[in-house]
């Protein structure tokens, strides 16, 4: 039996629901619900399962932008240079004394030996005091004589040890592995992509505990082991994952408390986090059948699906409650809501997953497989918490006492006349309150604009950005960049030449010109390149007379180099050249300020038979990277907006619900990139995704509290009366999501990783002024945009 009230427009039962009614989509599930309910039973046994085999790595090639020129011409050339890559660097400190000690040596060749063996480095080009490659040159009265930098004799005994010191002050290393006041050395370590004794990804979590067994192992009162590179990074964020799922308990916890306290019963809040989490489950065991990895810059993606979903969760719950209020039977009640909500829903979270989806236009795969993993989850969504929450309702229902409390403070908080929020809201659709915020809105969209501005693409800070300044990485970064000409930022141009043509004396007095123009650029460090070798040869040849520290316009002279050159400076055949750059930090503006310097030099010094190409290098290749997530940025906004746009327009059928829907979430995103200035939060491959989900979420509220509002001013009501309604009926929901994520991201912020103490940071301000721009500026829009509804009657809406 139906019973529909024209006030509120709400259709419910008062016995039993008909099952030949609704849509057919409706039917095929509340028509077998038992059915429904075992084949959810079946997949989640199964995805758990494999879920419980989901990999956590990295992978180095991922992060690159692989269609970049700069990264193209990397890969083109990486056999011809090794080493140019992805490394790290391992610093040895005497902690009393300097390096010229017997332990000292004894110690740093017993780790520069364990080093060499763990899998995955590439140990041909790895450097340090102790690798053959490491030598040094010098002419004496019986011509030109060189070695090994410690000598093959070496014996540890008083005579050996000042050998060595002479030996380095006669080779180039004294400032590259180091240290200027001689009390620490540091190890190059390059690093494959693979494993070579297994042939699989490189293992970054396997890869940094090896280290840090090293590290156990030989730091003591008297060493001190320091790392840096991008393994160490990876490796101590996947080592702080722990911590990260610690935070991400604390948040559910919130969550449960906030739920039950709203609900006041129990099976409900355990049927909401239930469901949620069950999408989680599902995205794992998802990710994992198709061979995805979830690496440190995707760890957060599961916490997004599961604020999603409480999101739609609550707006179910809340509808539920309200039928059982009202006297419905729980199979009715949910079957009502159900038909009631689930195509906003699905517009909601399509909006969601089109919104990630845009993110594969960005060509890092590290990006595209975040994009794909938080569609997935949003897909889910749309079986767990649209669907399977309201069937598991049908059977288990709500509680009485529940129902009458929420019947019970709605009257207090809507129908009492002293409940000055609503009053206050309410006033969002006169016409003095309504230009008060819209103007109040532009001028907040005008300043976040201004602001944004100054927005960076990139690193902001030196060091690792994704952990903390106190941390140890970022302490180990400082003592390096402090200590060594050298740096973990190398920036690698590449000079192409003829054939045996490296060392010819056109080529390298441009690259001895750009080296020295590059010393110049503030956040340069050193530059080191064939033409550094080449005239410290040159001087060599002349019983080291300074006179002579240049290079010599005599070709045969300068290919004598080649022979004494590292193997990372050329290749076999000597049509290569690398010319690197250690740079301060890998911040944007050093990077931007890098390469805008060569590309000047290039464009300025045309030559037929000298081709530089950029880049190599871990900066050269994040250097690619911010300039590919700078040109993404924007394109990916555009494309969202499109999408939500034409969605909303689906929904709605009407452009002036589109502009009322659209308009809070642009002022969010404006206002999303003006926090990040305020912040020092930059946007790279980690944060990119964030601004997408504030669009995503903020769409979710806008469209469940505007389908109420359109329904009831179709009816006739006037705005007053259908904001109204929509306060009601979903508009406490919307505040209390917003509020309890906010919370539960805000714990984030005394987490040890930065990266996510940022994004809680982010997310929470995020969640709050969506749930703002739902509440206030949408129905303010909603008073000039709807000309039809200016028929306010306020006195009426707060005495009902």
């Amino acid at each position: 039996m139906f019973v529909q009230t024209k006030e509120d427009s709400v259709v419910f039962l008062l016995q039993e629901i008909d099952p030949a009614s609704g849509s057919w989509f409706e039917r095929l599930i509340f028509n077998n619900r038992p059915i429904f309910l075992l084949f959810c039973f079946f997949v989640t046994l199964f995805l758990s399962w494999q879920a419980m085999h989901l990999p956590i790595n990295a992978n180095y090639v991922k992060m690159m932008p692989l269609h970049h020129p700069f990264v193209s011409t990397y890969l083109k050339y990486k056999e011809d240079l090794g080493g140019i890559g992805n490394s790290i660097r391992v610093i040895v400190e005497a902690r009393q004394g300097t390096i010229f000690n017997k332990d000292y040596l004894n110690t740093l060749r017993e780790i520069n030996d364990e080093l060499y063996l763990i899998p995955g480095v590439d140990r041909p080009f790895m450097k340090s005091l102790w690798t053959t490659s490491t030598r040094w040159t010098t002419v004496t009265e019986n011509g030109l004589e060189g070695g090994t930098v410690i000598p093959e004799d070496y014996d540890g005994s008083a005579d050996a040890i000042e050998r060595t010191r002479v030996n380095i002050r006669r080779s180039s290393e004294s400032s590259q592995l180091v240290a200027k006041n001689f009390k620490s050395s540091a190890l190059f370590i390059p690093i494959l992509d693979v494993n070579q004794l297994t042939g699989e990804p490189l293992n970054y979590q396997e890869f940094n505990a090896n280290l840090e067994r090293i590290r156990t192992k030989y730091q003591n009162d008297n060493i001190s082991i320091r790392i840096t590179g991008f393994a160490k990074i990876v490796g101590d964020l996947i080592d702080g994952l722990k911590t990260i799922l610690k935070f991400f308990v604390a948040a559910v916890f919130v969550v449960a408390v906030m739920l039950f306290w709203f609900t006041r019963c129990v099976r409900s809040t355990l049927l909401v986090l239930g469901c949620s989490l069950i999408a989680v489950v599902w995205q794992f065991g998802i990710i994992t059948v198709l061979d995805f990895e979830l690496d440190p810059y995707s760890i957060l993606v599961p916490f997004l699906i599961f604020a999603i979903g409480i999101s739609h969760c609550a707006q179910k719950m809340n509808g539920i409650m309200q039928n059982t209020s009202m006297g419905m039977p729980k199979a009715a009640a949910a079957r009502c809501t159900f038909r009631r909500l689930f195509t906003t829903g699905l517009t909601a979270l399509l909006c969601d997953a089109v919104g990630f989806m845009v993110l594969m236009s960005v060509e890092i795969q590290v990006i595209q497989d975040l994009a794909m993993m938080a569609s997935i989850g949003v897909v889910i969504l749309i079986i767990t918490n649209l669907i399977l929450l309201p069937v598991l309702l049908s059977y288990v229902g709500v509680s009485q006492s529940a129902a009458r409390h929420s019947l019970q403070v709605e009257h207090q908080v809507f129908v009492n006349k002293t409940a000055k929020l609503w009053q206050f809201l309410l006033q969002c659709t006169q016409r003095s309150g309504a230009m008060f915020i819209v103007v109040s809105a532009l001028f907040l969209g005008i300043l976040g604009y201004v602001i944004g501005l100054h927005l960076q693409v990139g690193d902001i800070n030196p060091g690792a950005p994704e952990l903390r300044s106190t941390s140890r990485y970022n302490q180990d970064n400082a003592f390096m960049v402090q200590n060594y000409a050298t740096s973990s930022d190398i920036f690698v141009v590449m000079v192409k030449t003829a054939f045996d043509a490296c060392t010819n004396y056109k080529t390298l007095s441009l690259v001895d010109e750009l080296g020295w123009k590059l010393e110049q650029v503030p956040g340069v460090e050193s530059t080191f390149s064939m033409a550094n070798r080449a005239r410290i040869l040159s001087a060599g040849y002349n019983e080291g007379n300074f006179k002579w520290l240049g290079l010599s316009p005599n070709n045969a002279v300068l290919s004598s180099s080649q022979k004494q050159a590292p193997r990372e400076l050329k290749n076999f055949d000597c049509s290569l050249l690398a010319l690197h750059v250690y740079l301060h930090d890998h911040k944007a503006e050093t990077l931007t300020r890098v390469t805008q310097e060569i590309q000047q030099f290039i464009d300025a010094h045309p030559s037929e038979h000298t081709e530089f190409l950029l880049a190599a290098g871990n900066a050269g290749i994040e250097a690619a990277t911010n300039s590919v997530v700078k040109k993404a940025n924007r394109l990916i906004l555009f494309w969202i907006y499109s999408v939500v746009v034409f969605l909303c327009w689906l929904a709605f059928r009407s452009w002036r619900a589109v502009v009322v829907a659209v308009i809070p979430l642009i002022l969010t995103s404006i206002l999303c990139e003006a926090f990040m200035v305020i912040f020092d939060i930059g946007i790279k491959v980690a944060t990119l995704p964030v601004i997408s989900l504030g669009v995503g979420i903020g769409v979710d509220y806008a469209l469940y509290m505007l389908t109420i509002m359109l329904v009831h001013m179709r009816e006739g009501k006037c705005l007053s009366q259908a904001y109204y309604a929509a306060l009601r009926f979903t508009g406490k929901v919307v505040v209390f999501t917003a509020l309890t994520l906010s919370m539960g991201v805000g714990f984030w912020v005394f987490s040890p990783i930065k990266f996510q103490a940022d994004m809680g940071i982010l997310l929470a301000l995020m969640f709050v002024w969506n749930m703002i721009g739902a509440l206030v500026l949408l129905p303010a829009l909603s008073y000039f945009m709807f000309t039809d509804s200016k028929e306010h009657t306020l006195e009426y809406s707060m005495s009902r």
